[in-house]
């Protein structure tokens, strides 16, 4: 046990995080335009998952499912 910890997160922040870069860089990409501009290539992927998460692909039940099942 390593005790308490600063980010009690599983993975611990990337040093961009930690620096604010990943943040700007998302403030510019949405006052850019930038996802706005690239939402309609994003429609079969979305679509996709909304499938999955309607027939229960996500659900605890299926996830342990693929668990069991996979190769290891």
């Amino acid at each position: 046990m390593s005790g308490w910890k600063i980010f009690p997160r599983y993975r611990r922040p990337s040093w961009k995080t930690l620096a604010g870069l990943t943040q700007a860089q998302r403030r510019l990409k949405r006052e850019s335009g930038y996802y706005a501009l690239t939402k309609p290539l994003r429609v079969p992927y979305n679509l996709h998952r909304t499938l999955l998460r309607k027939v229960g692909w996500y659900s605890g039940i299926a996830t342990f499912a693929r668990w069991l099942f996979k190769r290891h």
